[in-house]
């Protein structure tokens, strides 16, 4: 067999491809929101389901750079941040309408824009403009991911241009990217510990680091698309409303809630 041939099936037995990272973080997202709607005792669920948050922060990066139409993409992250907006209030306040705090798909829009913005900032040439175009676009996406209450706040929005700016594989996207992701979700987001026992010591350990696992897979990926039909596409939009809405109605069946 040629050896080129063995070289490339090596290298697909350990890389990810698009599809195979939103499946994998679709999978987390479910454990975390079971965790909030059904099974509140079984904390290891909200812990790994911190994995998939980044994942998907980086894939709308790629989304960006891959899309054939930019409007397209912008108007599709519009309906389904739309569509699943109720079925979020419910399942975060019990309420069908509530204005403090927004589903995941506005923060991921916001970010969005902001990384159009700084593109159309750095066609200008000058990297003393492009420099302060970029830094009033970060801070303006970062405030208004605060004002407007979407789901990781500011932190969220940071946390897709993390990705956006240190987008690469050379050996210094990936500490940015690890420095980055530590410091956002370590120092900005941590604060819930869990409890984990390791050869009978005890310790504790921050919720919200768990989300640096997502490096993981995120740095076996290597630009390959995978798997890319028409109906697997709005598959993994739909899923964030549906999925959502069924676990609320199980919940008001089973629980009351």
């Amino acid at each position: 067999m040629n050896s080129d041939k063995l070289v490339e099936d090596k290298r697909k037995w350990y890389e990810t491809d698009s599809a195979m990272l939103h499946v994998l973080a679709m999978f987390l997202m479910l454990l975390d929101h079971t965790w909030a709607t059904l099974l509140p005792s079984q904390e290891w669920m909200t812990c790994v389901g911190r994995i998939a948050f980044p994942i998907f922060a980086f894939m709308i990066v790629e989304g960006y750079y891959y899309t054939h139409n930019f409007k397209k993409y912008l108007l599709r992250l519009l309906v389904f941040a739309l569509i699943s907006e109720m079925p979020f209030n419910y399942m975060c306040n019990g309420t069908l309408v509530y204005p403090f705090h927004q589903n995941v798909m506005w923060t991921f829009l916001i970010a969005l824009l902001g990384i159009r913005g700084m593109e159309q900032v750095k066609k200008k040439g000058k990297v003393w403009f492009t420099i302060c175009g970029c830094f009033l676009v970060v801070g303006g996406c970062t405030l208004l991911g605060f004002a407007t209450f979407v789901d990781y706040f500011g932190v969220g929005v940071l946390m897709v241009f993390a990705f956006y700016f240190f987008r690469g594989r050379k050996w210094w996207c990936y500490v940015g990217q690890f420095a980055t992701m530590y410091w956002l979700n370590v120092g900005l987001l941590g604060g819930y510990y869990y409890p984990v026992k390791i050869f009978g010591m005890a310790f504790e350990l921050i919720q919200q680091g768990f989300a640096l696992l997502a490096l993981i897979p995120i740095w076996l990926y290597r630009g390959r698309q995978g798997y890319h039909a028409k109906w697997f596409q709005y598959v993994c939009y739909a899923f964030y409303p549906a999925h959502i809405l069924i676990l609320v109605l199980i919940g008001i069946v089973t629980h009351g809630l």
